[in-house]
């Protein structure tokens, strides 16, 4: 098993890197937090990596940090995440912010990653609760542009109105989660933060 590769960056796409060890090109899928963290063409890099081989597939994830392998691996072991809504969440969330997430219970955080709906969301921190507290995280993971996390979903346009409203970012985060777990997904804006503030007002 392939546990880290350490070569140059060869050529990056939306969300995979190509990495040459000593003339080959190794294929690895990452969150945009991993490709941003490996910088350029031609730069020196080291990869951690988890090897995935499913009947009809094999791929190679990297990772920036095996602390984000980690995390990757708790995520992939809830049932309805696969390696793909897994690097979303981790494109959308550095390690920090998700430990938090699950300690916290603030299922609309996770929420935010593209392909994450707010039952997936509850279900992920629910089940990764009581191991949030235990994992490691990597400190001063880097930023990513805002396409990576969309700040113009409708949960998180929720709790940004609530937080104007004064409330505090886990109580918005938690009200939003639990009126979109009832409204749906389709719901609109003004629907969830009129539910949401009933449940944070009380």
């Amino acid at each position: 098993m392939i546990a880290k590769l350490t070569g140059l960056l060869d050529d990056t796409g939306p969300d995979w890197a190509i990495i040459d060890v000593n003339g080959v090109g190794y294929l690895v899928h990452c969150s945009a937090r991993t490709l941003e963290h490996l910088g350029i063409r031609g730069d020196r890099v080291v990869v951690h990596t988890e090897m995935q081989v499913s009947e009809t597939d094999q791929r190679l994830i990297g990772f920036a940090s095996a602390a984000e392998r980690n995390w990757f691996r708790l995520l992939t072991a809830v049932q309805g995440v696969g390696s793909k809504v897994a690097l979303a969440i981790l494109s959308a969330l550095n390690t920090e912010e998700l430990q938090r997430a699950c300690a916290g219970g603030d299922a609309a955080m996770v929420a935010r990653a593209n392909g994450v709906g707010p039952k997936l969301a509850s279900r992920i921190v629910n089940e990764l609760k009581e191991k949030a507290g235990g994992m490691p995280t990597a400190p001063g993971s880097p930023g990513v542009a805002t396409s990576a996390a969309p700040a113009g979903s409708v949960s998180a346009d929720a709790v940004s109105a609530l937080q104007n409203l004064g409330f505090k970012p886990a109580i918005a985060s938690a009200a939003v989660a639990h009126a979109m777990g009832e409204l749906g997904d389709d719901a609109d804006l003004n629907a969830i933060v009129r539910v949401a503030l009933k449940r944070a007002a009380g």
